[in-house]
């Protein structure tokens, strides 16, 4: 079992930072780490994942998000710059044991006002 808890949510202006958080509370190590995230009225979609050796964006987030991990901590961050109204939604981390579990987070809001 692991219980994934994410910090660092809340309220920003338009072109401001957010640097996200998330901590794996389980004696496993993961394959894979990463976020999510679902606005209002849609779906569910990736923002970005980090292996052991490769990252993977979105289109409407590179160059502008950068997602690292601590492996030694089972924690993953994601930086968050230049941010957009259009960003605005509950971020959920996200993780996958080399067994193929997955595991979700219960979600951070974050907001970007115009």
């Amino acid at each position: 079992q692991a219980q994934l808890v994410e910090s660092g949510g809340g309220l920003v202006q338009a072109g401001g930072s957010l640097r996200l958080s998330c901590a794996a509370s389980s004696i496993f190590s993961f394959r894979t780490m990463g976020w999510f995230r679902q606005a209002p009225g849609k779906q569910r979609e990736l923002v970005a994942t980090i292996t052991r050796d490769s990252t993977n964006y979105a289109d409407s987030v590179k160059d502008r998000f950068t997602i690292s991990r601590d492996n030694a901590k089972n924690t993953v961050f994601l930086q968050m710059n230049s941010l957009k109204p259009e960003d605005t939604a509950v971020y959920l981390c996200y993780a996958v044991t080399w067994g193929a579990v997955n595991y979700w987070g219960q979600g951070t809001q974050v907001t970007v006002s115009s």
